[in-house]
This record gives structure tokens, C-alpha cells and sequence, in this order.
């Protein structure tokens, strides 16, 4: 762990370090994890949707009976 009382040269260094230590996903790993993060998204934003429509008419129905 980096100590705070070290100097800003050391504290470069030692993040240079440690990114060469990090193991980075491939192109094709990033493209079908964004891929599914997108369609997760869509499936969840539409799901909300239906549920405010849904909600929305319930309430317009219960303030206009009268």
C-alpha cells in the first residue's frame, strides 16, 4: 500500500507498477460484456416503463371516478 508521505515521483512509480500488474480484458471480452451490460439496461428500462405507464393509468383511472 501507498503511504501518504511519499513523494508525488514515487507515488507515479508505483501506480506504473501496479497497472503492469493489472489484467486487462481483451477486445472481444469488452465488446460482448458491454453487449450484455446494453441489453440489460434496455430489458430493465423497459420493465420501469411498463410499470410507470401501468401506474400512471391506475392513478388517472382513481382521479377522474367520481
Amino acid at each position: 500500500m501507498v503511504k501518504i508521505s511519499q513523494q508525488p515521483k514515487n507515488i507515479g512509480a508505483s501506480l506504473i507498477t501496479e497497472l503492469k500488474k493489472v489484467t486487462w480484458p481483451t477486445r472481444e471480452e469488452t465488446m460482448r460484456l458491454t453487449i450484455i451490460v446494453i441489453m440489460i439496461s434496455l430489458i430493465i428500462g423497459f420493465y420501469i416503463g411498463i410499470i410507470d405507464f401501468l401506474l400512471a393509468k391506475v392513478l388517472e383511472y382513481l382521479t377522474h371516478v367520481r
